[in-house]
C-alpha cells in the first residue's frame, strides 16, 4: 500500500533559472525501503524537503494516503507519521542515551518529575526490539560511535510511532561495520511495516536494503524500478548519467 505518492513534482525556487526538482514520480509503501540516489546537487535534499514538509512543490501533486496533501510545515508532516533523521542528528551529546530517546516526550509523574527507571527499561526495551544493542544507556550518547548514534536516532523514530521514515545519507560518514549497523535497521524498521525512504549516494547500501530504486540527476528522475528490475551496475551507470 502507498502511504505516499508524488505524482509529475517539481520545484523551482524564487529567482533560480531553473528547477531543483523536475517532474518526479514516486511511491512510498509500506513495510518496504524506496531508496533514492544522486549525487550532490541531484535534487535529493529539494526532495527530502517537500516530503518533510518544508517545502511545497511548485507543480504536481503530493497525496497521503491516496488523499492529495500540501503539508504547511515539519510540524504538520510528523504529525500525519512523517518523519526525518537528518544527517546533522537531534541529539544532545552531553545527554544520556535514554535522555535523547525521549528528547521532547519525557514521561513525568507528579510534581513533573521524570519517570527515569521506566524511561530507561523503555528504551532498553525499544533499542532490542530492533535488533539495537547498547550496552549503556546511562552514558552520553556523544561517547557513542557514529553509527550508534544514527541507529538511536532511527530507533526513537519508529518507536514515536513514525508510519514513514526518511533517512538522510545516514551512512555517508560511516565505516563499513557501522554503515551495516544502520543497514541491518533499516531492514527491521521495515519489516515493522514502516516506509523507508532512503536517500544516499552509495549504490551499494542501496542494492542491500532496496525494494524500489528512484535515481535522480541535477533535479531530474534517471531512473525509477523495483528489485529485480535492476543490477548493481546499472544503478552505478544511471548515477554517473550513462544509464536508463
Amino acid at each position: 500500500m502507498s502511504l505516499v505518492e508524488l505524482r509529475d513534482v517539481s520545484k523551482t525556487y524564487p529567482g533560480a533559472p531553473t528547477p531543483a526538482l523536475s517532474g518526479v514520480s514516486m511511491s512510498v509503501n509500506a513495510g518496504e525501503v524506496t531508496c533514492v540516489l544522486g549525487d550532490n546537487g541531484a535534487g535529493k535534499s529539494t526532495l527530502i524537503g517537500i516530503l518533510s514538509g518544508l517545502h511545497r512543490p511548485t507543480e504536481g501533486t503530493m497525496l497521503i494516503d491516496a488523499a492529495p496533501a500540501a503539508f504547511a510545515s515539519p510540524r504538520a508532516a510528523l504529525e500525519a507519521g512523517i518523519a526525518t533523521v537528518h544527517q546533522n542528528l537531534s541529539v544532545v551529546g552531553e545527554m544520556s542515551v535514554w535522555r535523547n530517546f525521549y528528547l521532547g516526550r519525557e514521561d513525568t509523574g507528579p510534581w513533573g518529575l521524570l519517570r527515569a527507571s521506566r524511561m530507561r527499561e523503555e528504551t532498553r526495551r525499544a533499542l532490542a526490539e530492533l535488533g539495537v544493542t547498547i550496552a549503556d544507556v546511562d552514558v552520553p550518547i556523544s561517547s557513542l560511535s557514529g553509527g550508534q548514534r544514527q541507529v538511536v536516532a532511527i530507533a526513537r523514530a519508529v518507536h514515536c510511532g513514525a508510519r514513514v521514515l526518511i533517512l538522510d545519507e545516514p551512512t555517508a560518514a560511516l565505516g563499513v561495520r557501522q554503515s551495516g549497523m544502520v543497514l541491518d535497521l533499516v531492514e527491521a524498521a521495515a519489516r515493522r511495516g514502516v516506509a523507508v525512504v532512503f536517500i544516499t549516494h552509495n549504490p551499494r547500501h542501496a542494492e542491500r536494503v532496496g525494494d524500489s530504486f528512484v535515481v535522480l540527476g541535477l533535479g531530474r528522475q534517471i531512473l525509477a524500478c523495483r528489485r529485480g528490475e535492476v543490477s548493481l551496475d546499472e544503478l552505478t551507470l544511471a548515477m554517473a548519467g550513462e544509464g536508463a
